[in-house]
């Protein structure tokens, strides 16, 4: 689908994911914001990995203003905020100020949509008091991280031999490893162990699944199964931040611990894509369309070549090994399973904007995580391996997040055990 096809979607279902938190959610200032930035990031075209790096710096920064005056955890940064200063316009400002540092060139939009919420607070001084805390943590927060990387000259060299032609699309974010993570020093320290040999039982196992389940016109896939790949062909961040709604809007939950939680989920996902772009272009493992329409030299006479094989979906444009879709989704899910308790029985769901708002529903935590990892295999991107090591690095990578951000907590020891 060409992009601006599916931007158009996008825009679309975001009216629907708007309309479904109306109805079913008790939202506060910090779900309706993340609403707000995150069509923002997505109407500026960012990709992926960009936009979950914008976001986990606009949610810090709420986080930080927000708890700056409840002071209801332990400071990170030396915000000195009055206790009845405004709350909603903290965040307004925090949001607001983080947006134009990321997307100056969207101050238009992003000054209409604040001003639009700020005359829904009474002008006071709590307001003015709020708006100055929002101004003061996002500027500490954008301080720390507008020189991490990400802005890093990317040199991708493809592979190929003199004078040999090879397509000329650069893959998306090669220079990604060289950003400065939030919660770690070195991103190699998550890079599981190399993908199977192309001779191993795994292998063929792997490849005969994604060639059956995964191939575009497939008759093998169920009517279900091929629901769950539509859904899961969105990768931008509101397809899982629906599902931290989800949480965030059940009864009881204030809006400092939503506060938290946004900003845990969109750092530690900011830092799971650093990993697995890491990871990715360290071991270069094909996709399924290159190794099917190749499997005459992969030396495994177990594996049979289809020279015209497509998988359902558009090929992501970066190296197979390990799902990130899979390292996110068990990022995401670790941390929520701290947060509601390992025991805890909770209705998640989310919209996709690949399926025309269609909405999907989940009883644990786990069944979430492993249907993002076998929609992947049902897109015809990924293999079985590739999924499972991907939600194994993501549930390490939210470990980190919970002990980071979220401790103390008594699921850790649980979460490690597992």
């Amino acid at each position: 689908m060409p992009n601006l096809q599916k931007h158009k979607l996008f825009l679309v279902s975001g009216a629907l994911f708007a309309l479904s938190v109306s109805v079913d959610a008790h939202a506060d200032s910090v779900t309706d914001w993340n609403i707000k930035a995150r069509e923002i990031v997505v109407d500026a075209k960012f990709p992926t990995p960009h936009s979950n790096r914008a976001l986990a710096i606009v949610h810090t920064s709420v986080y930080e203003a927000v708890n700056a005056i409840t002071k209801e955890y332990p400071a990170s940064l030396d915000l000195k905020a009055r206790d009845d200063s405004s709350i909603d316009a903290a965040i307004a400002s925090a949001t607001r100020v983080s947006l134009l540092y990321l997307i100056p060139e969207r101050k238009r939009e992003i000054e209409d949509v604040y001003e639009e919420a700020l005359a829904k607070i009474e002008d006071n001084d709590q307001r003015a008091q709020g708006v100055v805390i929002g101004q003061q943590a996002a500027k500490a927060v954008w301080v720390a991280r507008k020189n991490d990387g990400s802005a890093s000259q990317e040199t991708y060299k493809p592979y190929t031999t003199a004078g040999k032609y090879v397509p000329t699309t650069i893959p998306a974010a090669p220079n990604w490893v060289n950003r400065k993570p939030w919660m770690f020093a070195d991103p190699t320290k998550f890079r599981p162990a190399p993908p199977p040999k192309l001779t191993s039982d795994a292998w063929t196992r792997d490849f005969i699944e994604v060639k059956k389940m995964g191939e575009m016109k497939s008759e093998h896939r169920s009517e279900e199964q091929t629901k769950m790949a539509k859904f899961w062909e969105a990768t931008l961040p509101p397809i899982y931040h629906g599902v931290v709604h989800s949480v965030a809007n059940m009864p009881g939950r204030g809006v400092t611990q939503n506060a938290r939680l946004f900003a845990a989920v969109t750092r530690a996902t900011d830092d799971a894509m650093i990993a697995v772009f890491d990871a990715k272009y360290h071991y270069g493992f094909w996709r399924p369309i290159t190794a099917i329409r190749n499997a005459d030299i992969d030396g495994n006479e177990n594996t049979l070549t289809d020279p015209s094989w497509a998988p359902y979906i558009p090929t992501p444009m970066h190296p197979e090994y390990p799902c990130a879709h899979c390292v996110v989704a068990g990022t995401v899910g670790v941390i929520l399973k701290a947060e509601i308790g390992e025991n805890a029985t909770p209705i998640l769901w989310t919209v996709s904007y690949t399926d025309g708002g269609a909405r999907r529903n989940w009883k644990s935590v786990d069944d979430f995580i492993q249907e993002v990892s076998d929609a992947r295999i049902y897109d015809g991107v990924h293999y079985r391996t590739s999924t499972e090591v991907g939600s194994a690095m993501g549930l390490q990578i939210g470990v980190l997040a919970i002990e980071t951000y979220l401790s103390p907590l008594k699921s850790v020891k649980i979460l490690r055990d597992k």
